[in-house]
């Protein structure tokens, strides 16, 4: 009975361990949707320049989240009018310059590991913004934010639709349900 307590303990430390993260990587995505008008992002993060990666690297690294709420951050970044590369550099950022991932290094591994952690970083990010810069054309960044956009009032209208459907279902029982078109 012994090995069941264990497993608990240990489900209940994995749990503490990632939900804390995600929850402050959604919080970071929700601020930026409510917070952060559209004009404002796109004048810090709207243009792929050196300012506005090094700007989205040093927020990554401050948010120190988990890659899923990361990738959240990003999107609603892209869709509030930031440039794919500095979107890309605050994921990467985020994933690979914290600081407990820095702590965890050091005293297990050395200070040579958190020196190649943080120079692997800005290594992969100057890949990314590079093969980005010769293999991807001038006009992704406005495609992706159409498409994103597109996407989001798509999950919009459908969940709200299904809202209104439900309300409507449940208001007259007796009246039978159309099917959502």
């Amino acid at each position: 009975m012994n090995w069941l307590w264990l497993s608990l303990y240990h489900a209940l430390a994995i749990l503490w361990a990632t939900f804390w993260t995600l929850v402050l990587g959604f919080t970071i995505s929700g601020a930026l949707q409510v917070f952060v008008s559209k004009e404002r992002m796109t004048r810090a993060f709207g243009h792929t320049s050196f300012k506005s990666v090094a700007l989205a690297t040093g927020f990554g690294a401050a948010s120190s989240s988990c890659s899923y709420a990361a990738v959240a951050a990003a999107r609603s970044a892209i869709q509030q009018g930031a440039a794919v590369v500095p979107a890309l550099a605050f994921i990467f950022a985020s994933t690979n310059l914290v600081i407990e991932l820095g702590a965890v290094l050091w005293i297990l591994m050395g200070w040579q590991f958190v020196v190649a952690e943080i120079f692997g970083t800005f290594v992969l990010i100057t890949l990314m913004w590079l093969l980005i810069t010769l293999f991807f054309p001038q006009t992704v960044n406005p495609k992706l934010d159409g498409v994103l956009r597109l996407k989001s009032a798509e999950a919009i209208h459908r969940h709200g639709h299904h809202a209104v459907h439900n309300i409507d279902q449940w208001s007259r029982p007796r009246q039978h349900a159309h099917g959502c078109h």
